[in-house]
């Protein structure tokens, strides 16, 4: 073993981690074969932007996924996890318009074919960079499978949807007020608005009442809008407007007379009460507009600049006319006043511009029939939410859905299957790309130009992927997925869709548990971005600190479905974590160059005892597993290998190791290492593969790879009392460790140990552990009692279950040095007392200061005191020496 031993001396992720990934996905170890006598596990990935590159959301994304589906693998399960990437129809269109820029063209000078051909090219250039870094984050999905939602397949599975729920009338097209993004010219549903609170103004205006001298004031943040105004609205049951209910006011500027009328939806206490309706560019007022016949006038065009319907205002942007039209209204004597407010404002996710509420004719899905199903499947636990409460905010929102917006206006995407004759004027949806009008035979056809909206291709995410509409193996096996992982923010985006169109076209859930997971927030809970400047990349991280580090800190340290905060400090310390496995994995196979399978003999406490406590975390952390704890797997995970097995277990195994006159014993220790050893890195594998694979890959076992060892099931050898034995044993070695450690006792120096045990089997088991804790506790004996009489009159002492420790000082350190020192602290720890204790009598501080900042003064004092309490006791220790 020697000779072969390879392990560097210090882990570099960068040696190891690029050439264990070539090796798997080289030998195939993430390929799934179809195979019905195997019990299915599978995942889709959510795909992420075409356009994009890696960041921390799909980081742990990716992560979780990736825990999951090698845990599932390495249990046996045929297991599938399919990757793709979207082609994000607007982000994607932004990238090659920008390109296009720098060139001085624009796509309309390309023109739409060969505008779509550069998008493909860039497509094929920069598209494949998110998953090479997927692959640097080491997701083992089977590459071989993946999918582009602009595929052939996907492509056929987006016509087959839309043809058919246009056949059964769920998809019809009309005038209906949307979401409007002046630059990114295309309409955006209204989960992709982002509202930000933004400080505005409020504006009074009177309004003249017609054949009268009153007024009806309305407050508005939108003056600009007043030029569409079809109508005013007061609450019926508003005292202060019954009488002008059925009235007219003449609207200022454009003097066009419009009518008062009556409406619920009034809040009769924000501004003045009476609201001026613009059916064209609000959707409030476009639906009040509907229930009262009001008609629709659209004042703006689609760069949001005035149209011909604002008379002299044409061509100015929203802004401007604003601006212009409030001067206007104080120069009429119509404006009352102007109040500050901040409030809620609508904008595109993309790319932040103010979104334009605008009727325009688009393509919908009626979302009422499809909403229902999908509410019902998770309503009576056929897919289940984890954690469960956000099924609460899933249902919330499908029980108030608006149909679902599905056109855009762009060139890259899904283009609209539906097709007008010019001849006959028929609407033709068909599957096939049709040669003629099929009611009249013209062949003067033209194509919807529109795209769908890019969540209805990724909607249908879970079997376009396995090859439907063709009934695959892939589906047949595979179908329902097991499980979706994703975050907390697109719940409606794709969750919702997912299951209502698998639930229209598959008649079953797509997934069995949708497992939701936070955000990823700055170390102050801010979300990152570009603005704040406080964003990470964990690519840069992987350079760093290796994938395994950013994996394993990404999912520990938190609950389900809670944001994570990003503290770089973690990093450090899960970095710590890994180089720990490495030391003590290099010094368990440093001391195997003898070793011999098989040769095991008697076991001694100590090796009963990590032998239980191996069983007992294979146990719980398969069980955290099961339950999607990812964060809890892993704390025990950490908790076994850096205490029980690293600080402990092998500390106590080292004299064993090294006695060369009980080499029975070496073998024993050598058995157990390498069987504790080799099973915590399956156990570990999923979370941190890279390092778990190299060390593995030394150990004097067969097989190719961890990746494809089964997982370490428990066999029944937990031993509680054999567990409680040996807590009583580490205890007794705390106690004197920290004896010395507060004695300020010097390393080197080897102390006398007195226990004193009344009951007989505190005294059985520490006899047992009398080698141990000699040797771990600095001892030079450690003698054993059961009479009180026998406690030294000069001596540090502590109480550990049922045990008095005792440490004899005198010899150990020079006595009068260390009275001085004990006396010093207590100065120092007085004079603090002193301060806090007098701001804490100051009325001035108790009335000014807030309550948090007095409660923290109040915890110092009380830590103060608790150190003073505890500097004393020693210091009369040290003077009855």
């Amino acid at each position: 073993m020697s000779e072969e031993f390879k392990m560097a001396k210090v882990y570099e992720p960068k040696d190891v981690e690029g050439k264990w990934y070539s090796f798997w996905e080289k030998n195939g170890f993430f390929h799934a074969d179809v195979d019905e006598s195997q019990q299915a596990f599978s995942i889709v990935m959510p795909p992420p932007n075409v356009t994009g590159a890696l960041h921390l959301g799909h980081a742990i994304d990716a992560t979780i996924q990736d825990i999951l589906t090698r845990y599932k693998r390495m249990q046996g399960f045929n297991t599938l996890w399919i990757p793709g990437t979207d082609h994000a129809g607007i982000a994607t269109q932004a990238k090659v318009e920008e390109q296009l820029a720098k060139e001085g063209m624009n796509k309309h000078e390309l023109g739409r074919e060969k505008f779509l051909e550069r998008v493909w090219d860039w497509k094929e250039q920069y598209g494949g960079r998110i998953t090479q870094q997927l692959r640097r984050l080491g997701a083992s999905c089977d590459w071989s499978r993946e999918r582009f939602t602009m595929d052939e397949g996907c492509s056929k599975a987006v016509r087959e949807v839309f043809v058919d729920l246009y056949n059964k009338g769920l998809i019809y097209r009309g005038n209906y007020i949307v979401n409007w993004c002046p630059h990114c010219h295309t309409t955006i549903s209204d989960i992709e608005v982002e509202h930000n609170d933004r400080e505005g103004h409020l504006w009074h205006i009177k309004y003249p009442i017609k054949d009268s001298d009153e007024f009806l004031v309305v407050a508005t943040t939108r003056p600009e809008t007043m030029l569409g105004d079809t109508g005013v609205a007061v609450h019926p049951e508003d005292k202060r407007y019954t009488h002008l209910i059925g009235r007219t006011v003449v609207l200022p500027i454009v003097n066009r007379e419009i009518p008062i009328f009556a409406d619920d939806y009034v809040d009769r206490e924000f501004g003045t009460g009476a609201v001026k309706i613009t059916p064209s560019h609000d959707p409030n007022d476009f639906e009040m507009g509907l229930r009262h016949h009001l008609e629709q006038i659209c004042v703006m065009d689609k760069e949001a600049r005035m149209n011909e319907n604002a008379g002299k205002y044409q061509g100015m942007d929203r802004d401007e006319a604003r601006k212009a039209i409030v001067k206007e209204l104080d120069g009429l004597g119509v404006l009352v006043k102007v109040e500050t407010l901040q409030h809620a404002v609508g904008e595109c996710y993309r790319c932040s511009t103010v979104i334009e509420p605008m009727v325009s004719q688009q393509w919908f899905v009626k979302m009422e029939p499809l909403a229902k199903p999908a509410m019902e499947v998770v309503r009576d636990g056929r897919l289940e939410f984890v954690p469960e409460r956000f099924s609460k905010i899933y249902l919330g929102w499908l029980e108030n859905i608006r149909d679902w917006c599905i056109s855009r206006q762009l060139w890259w995407g899904h283009r609209i299957p539906v097709w007008y004759c010019e001849d006959c004027g028929a609407e033709i949806c068909v599957k096939e790309d049709p040669a003629a009008c099929p009611k009249c035979g013209s062949v003067h056809l033209h194509q919807d130009p529109d795209v769908l909206d890019t969540w209805f291709s990724s909607g249908l995410w879970p079997f376009s992927t396995m090859g439907w509409p063709e009934q695959t193996p892939e589906l047949k096996q595979f179908y329902p997925t097991s499980v979706l992982v994703t975050g907390r923010d697109i719940i409606f985006f794709w969750v919702a869709r997912m299951i209502f169109t698998a639930m229209e076209f598959r008649k079953e859930v797509p997934f069995h548990k949708v497992m939701i997971h936070g955000l990823v927030l700055d170390a102050q809970g801010r979300k990152m971005s570009k603005s704040l400047g406080n964003g990470v990349d964990p690519i840069e991280v992987i350079e760093q600190y290796g994938a395994d580090t950013l994996r394993f800190m990404l999912i520990t340290g938190n609950t389900p479905g809670n944001d994570l905060r990003f503290h770089p400090e973690r990093l450090e310390a899960t970095r710590n974590f890994a180089n720990k496995i490495w030391n003590a994995s290099r010094f368990v196979m440093l001391n195997l160059e003898d070793y011999q399978e098989g040769l095991r003999g008697e076991l001694e406490l100590a090796d009963r005892w990590i032998l239980s406590r191996y069983e007992d975390t294979v146990a719980s952390v398969t069980e955290a597993l099961d339950r999607f704890d990812l964060g809890d797997a892993g704390r025990l995970l950490y908790e076994f290998i850096w205490s029980e097995f690293c600080d402990w277990y092998i500390e106590l195994a080292k004299a064993r190791l090294y006695d060369k006159e009980n080499p029975a014993a070496r073998k024993t220790v050598q058995s157990i290492l390498l069987e504790v050893l080799e099973g915590t890195m399956r156990l570990l594998h999923p979370f941190m593969p890279f390092l778990t694979e190299e060390i593995w890959g030394n150990l004097p076992v067969k097989g190719e790879s961890i990746m494809i060892q089964s997982w370490p099931k428990a066999r029944g050898y937990r031993q509680e009392a054999v567990e409680n034995q040996m807590n009583l044993i580490m205890d007794v070695i705390k106690a004197i460790r920290n004896i010395r450690a507060e004695m300020n006792v010097q390393p080197g120096k080897k102390a006398e140990i007195l226990l004193v045990a009344s009951e007989v089997v505190n005294r059985e088991i520490l006899e047992v552990g009398r080698l141990n804790i000699q040797h771990l506790a600095g001892g030079s004996s450690v003698d054993i009692a059961a009479d009180a009489d026998a406690k030294p009159a000069q001596a540090a002492s502590a109480v550990v279950g049922g045990v008095e420790v005792y440490l004899p000082l005198r010899g150990l350190l020079d006595l009068d040095k260390e009275i001085a020192r004990v006396e010093k602290e207590i100065a120092q720890a007085k004079q603090e007392q002193a301060r806090f204790e007098g701001k804490l009598s100051n009325p001035g501080f108790l009335a000014k200061a807030p309550e948090q900042v007095v409660a923290k003064e109040r915890e110092k004092l009380e830590a103060i005191n608790t150190r003073i309490s505890t500097l004393k006791v020693r210091l009369q220790e040290l003077n009855e020496a």
